[in-house]
Order: C-alpha cells, then structure tokens, then sequence
C-alpha cells in the first residue's frame, strides 16, 4: 500500500493536499513536527514511506531579500534533503516550485524545459531546490513549478480583495503583471492525479490554465462574489515599490502533461467559480 507524507502539512496547499488524499495511508507534518533543514529528523520521518509531498517552504518573498540564507535552508537545504531521504528509501517526491524561476520578461509561456533564470532571493532559493531535489533522486523526483495560489486555508490575493471590499469603496489593483491564478485545491488534487497515474519524473508546470492580470483577477473576484466590479481600478506596478521585483510575465506552459497523458489543470475562470461554489472563498 502506498504511504505519503505530507511536510508543511498545516498550510495553504497541505490542507488540501491532506484533504485529497483522504482515506488514504497519510502522515502528515507541520512545521513544528518536522523540521526539513535536519537531515537526520527527514530521514526518520520519511522512513516507511513510498512518496513525499513536499510543502514546507519559505514563501516570504520580500523579507527573502534581506535573509536569503532562511530561505535557502527551506526551499533550498530542505528539499535537498527531503531528495536524499526519499533516494535512501526508494521514495518518490513531490517538490513544488514556482515561476519566480524565471525572470518574467517572456513573451509567451514558459515551457517547462526554458533555462530558468531567477532575479529574486526568493527565485534562487527555490531554483537551488529544484536542483538539489533532482540531483539527488533524479530517479524519483517531480519538480510541480505554481504560481498565484489562494484557497480556503490561508491567507491569498482573493481572501484579500474580499476583505478590502468589505472596507474601502474602491480597490486599485495592477495591470501590468500577468500570470495565471491557481486554486490549491485543484493544484492538489492534479497533484494525486499525478502519483496515481505513476508519469514520468520531471519538471511538470501545474497551474490553472489561461492568463489574467492582477487587475482581471480581482474584476473576476468581485464578480464571482456579486460585487460591482467596477469598484477595482487599473493602476500600475510603480505605485507599489517592494524589495523584491514581481515577474511581469508569469505565464507557464502545459505541454509536459499532454506528454504524460494527463490534462491540464482547467481554465483559471472554472477553478475561481468552483472555489467560490465549494466555500473555499467567500464574502465573510
């Protein structure tokens, strides 16, 4: 019988990654249960297990820029680990990644076989893990590059526009940065679809299909929840300054799926409509 641990089991994509594989043989771990920057706790942890999930990450973009040496002992140290532990165990891993892997000043969208080319701490730390997870089990290693994620179990661009429609007349929102908003249940549950149909290792690109701008995303949003949209005004990214630089193109192509004979993630619109169905976001 197969067995997954999940790692950063208590967040955003954890939850529903536990969610989807409910009745299933599943350990899963939080932060303060397993701490993936100690090699000897990952390789207890992950003993007895035949596939590993790997969610724990550094996610604080920003503060990246400032202690890029946090970052790379989780996204970086950590996923390496988690590839050395599951190679010693004849494991598969899940290591989830992200578009800032890429500079964001393509064009059209990213195949999963584009050189990567980071610009962030952020992006670098992530980078280091892909390559570490893939030196060290490239037999049994998924690299699952995602972007925009929101869902019910954490805090996200959606819950966000939710809650600054609760407070504010009007919301400006970006025009100039374009990627493709993702729902984590659906990132899970393409996830298992994955392992199940045991694909071909690699480099899979997994977010919702299509495209938008933060300023689309936020229309669609308020839209889906029955607002008036026209409450969320175009601005540009030069009204927000940060530490670290958003990728103005964050589009990522599919084709690695079609390849394994699996499909796509579905259109970002279906996915927005059927988290706002389900509960997942909602007003209040």
């Amino acid at each position: 019988m197969t067995s997954f641990l999940i790692t950063g089991a208590a967040g955003m994509l954890g939850t529903d990654l536990v969610a989807a594989l409910d009745g299933r043989n599943v350990v899963a771990l939080g932060r303060a249960e397993l701490d993936v920057t100690d090699l000897d706790a990952v390789r207890a942890a992950v003993a007895g297990h035949s596939v590993v999930i790997n969610t724990a990450a550094y996610t604080r973009v920003d503060d990246a820029e400032s202690d890029e040496a946090a970052a790379l002992a989780v996204n970086g140290t950590g996923a390496g680990n988690l590839a050395i532990a599951t190679a010693e165990a004849g494991a598969r891993l899940i290591q989830y990644s992200t578009d800032y892997v890429f500079d964001g000043s393509a064009t059209t969208p990213y195949s999963e076989d584009t050189a990567i080319h980071p610009v962030t701490a952020y992006g670098r730390t992530k980078a280091a893990g892909e390559r570490l997870a893939l030196a060290a089990n490239p037999a049994g290693t998924y690299i699952l590059r995602t972007a925009w994620l929101y869902g019910r179990h954490g805090s996200n661009f959606a819950s966000t526009m939710l809650r600054l429609a609760g407070e504010h007349s009007t919301v400006s929102v970006i025009t100039d940065q374009v990627g493709q908003p993702t729902w984590t249940a659906d990132l899970a549950a393409q996830t298992v679809a994955l392992l199940d149909a045991d694909a071909p290792v690699g480099i899979y690109h997994a977010t919702n299909s299509g495209q938008a701008s933060w300023f689309e995303f936020a229309k669609a949003i308020f839209e889906t929840a029955g607002l008036d949209a026209s409450r969320v005004l175009p601005t540009d990214s030069s009204v927000f300054v940060r530490p670290a630089p958003r990728p103005a193109y964050s589009v990522l192509g599919h084709d690695r799926w079609a390849a394994a004979g699996l499909r796509p993630m579905r259109p970002w619109q279906d996915a927005l409509r059927a988290a706002f169905d389900s509960g997942a976001i909602g007003v209040g």
